[in-house]
């Protein structure tokens, strides 16, 4: 920093004569900072002796010159310069237009090396200082492993909706998912994604014995028809008081499932309409559903938004791949997936059938061995008929029906028709 000039430099006044009274500090012998104001001491009498003159001030910083300020824009522009040289660059930038270009040039070039951080803590972290806490006193009635992904997610949307604004609670939203081998999706807000998960958790509340927060669930089972009943229902669009109400839920879900009437196994049934899951699957469901749409909501406000902790999108991941050979043998059922070309691959009940290999490469990654004949015949490696490979993050969107099925494969190897239909059964996993 430049060294503040004297005070007495400023006014001109003259300093005492020798002759005069002298205070009790030594005389001035150099330029120093203004000491603080003291209380105001009777003034002496003023000697008729010329008065001496000041010492000379210390000498400015000396100026540089173009070349070097310019060979400092870089280190400007990075924020690496010492507090001095920022000074000097930023005097010369407000006379020299040159510099000026190359500087503002410079800076945008910096802005486009540093990706944008998410304002959130590493999603880990949290899981992390909760397990520490937890270590040094035991909860008295603690969590279930299978609700924690879910109190993780809850937490960081949370922390996501509080940070924006109010118009941004308006912002378009667009929901995607596979209807049979068709992609679709449907158009709402912020807000109406926050009223989807507010519905559909509710399908988990009233297993656990809490309030539905949809009055007209008689006539409304399943994920999709609940969240049409409830836009439906409101005599206005969604605005951010719905946030309230999903927040209040997703504590009671987490706090009410340590008291679950079958112990806290997570056995209990929680129906979806057509089809149920156990209370331990749909926590893990409404786990991936809250990050899953999180992202979408993040996306629509321009938000960075990391993926969940690695073991929890495992047990999201694993899900998946439990739930596929049922959903294959629907959509065999359906007509959906490749004929059984021949008989030897028809096999008894019981006993091991064809199989594919799913490889999830990156975080939560892992092996699953997938029966493809019928969800009863066990795995085998031994009669493993196709492999494949693909990212974490990737299987998670796919089962989402964020990608379609034949862009989602990074590694494929065997019976291309065991593969497709493994492809597409993921991807019709997913729902509104």
């Amino acid at each position: 920093m430049p060294t503040p000039r004297s005070s007495v430099e400023d006014t001109g006044l003259p300093l005492p004569s020798p002759a005069s009274p002298a205070p009790s500090a030594s005389p001035v012998s150099s330029v120093s900072p203004v000491p603080p104001v003291s209380p105001v001491s009777p003034v002496s009498p003023v000697s008729d002796a010329p008065p001496t003159s000041a010492a000379p001030p210390s000498a400015a910083p000396p100026a540089l010159d173009h070349q070097v300020l310019k060979a400092l824009l870089g280190a400007w522009a990075l924020a690496a310069c010492s507090p001095a040289e920022t000074a000097a660059v930023e005097d010369h930038l407000g006379g020299c237009g040159a510099c000026a270009e190359e500087a503002l040039r410079l800076r945008e070039a910096v802005g486009l090396l540093h990706r944008p951080e998410s304002l959130d803590l590493n999603p880990a972290l949290r899981t992390r200082v909760l397990e520490s806490c937890l270590d040094r006193r035991p909860p008295r009635i603690p969590v279930p492993s299978w609700a924690m992904p879910y109190d993780a997610e809850t937490a960081r949307l949370d922390a996501l909706l509080q940070d924006i604004g109010g118009a941004e609670w308006h912002a378009p939203v667009r929901l995607r998912w596979f209807d049979g081998d068709e992609p679709t999706s449907r158009r709402t807000t912020v807000a109406g994604v926050i009223a989807h998960l507010l519905t559909v958790d509710g399908l988990v509340a009233v297993t656990l014995g809490l309030d539905d927060p949809l009055d007209t669930a008689a006539d409304a089972s399943g994920p999709a028809a609940r969240t049409e009943a409830c836009w439906r229902a409101a005599p206005f669009p969604p605005t951010r008081s719905v946030h309230g109400p999903w927040r209040e839920q997703s504590h009671n879900l987490v706090r009410t499932a340590a008291f679950a009437t079958d112990g806290g196994s997570g056995r209990l049934p929680v129906p979806y309409g057509d089809f149920e899951l156990p209370l331990r699957d749909a926590m893990l469901d409404r786990a991936f559903e809250t990050w899953v749409h999180a992202g979408d909501i993040a996306d629509a406000v321009d938000y960075p938004y990391e993926p969940p902790a690695p073991r929890h999108l495992h047990a999201m991941i694993d899900l998946g791949a439990r739930l596929l050979p049922s959903v294959l043998a629907a959509r065999r059922q359906a007509g959906l997936t490749a004929p059984v070309r021949e008989a030897r691959h028809l096999t008894p009940a019981g006993a091991p059938g064809r199989s594919l290999r799913l490889e999830i490469e990156g975080l939560g990654g892992g092996e699953w061995l997938i029966p493809l004949d019928s969800p009863a015949a066990p795995a085998s490696p031994d009669h493993e008929v196709a492999h494949v490979a693909l990212d974490g993050v990737e299987f998670c969107q796919l089962t989402a029906g964020h990608i379609p099925p034949e862009e989602a494969a990074a590694g494929q190897l065997g019976d291309r028709e065991a593969i497709r239909d493994v492809l597409f059964a993921a991807a019709s996993l997913s729902r509104m």
